[in-house]
């Protein structure tokens, strides 16, 4: 989540990303359109010692959030 954080903030996108109950990470970006794809894109591969199999992509109303943050 961390790295993802990273990423978000150097694309300048805002949102947040937790883990889920059930172990998987969850995330809501807000930003330039491209931006977002390349978050996207990017969490596709994750981090070097991520191992990612899967990526689903829901796209809904833009919201106004403030940075972005990491959700415990």
């Amino acid at each position: 989540r961390a790295a993802a954080k990273d990423v978000a903030e150097q694309l300048e996108l805002t949102g947040w990303i937790r883990n889920t109950e059930n172990g998987e990470v969850e995330a809501k970006v807000s930003g330039d359109e491209d931006r977002v794809r390349e978050f996207i894109t990017w969490c596709q591969k994750g981090p070097s010692r991520a191992a990612v199999s899967k990526v689903s992509v829901t796209e809904q109303a833009e919201e106004d959030f403030r940075g972005f943050r990491v959700i415990r």
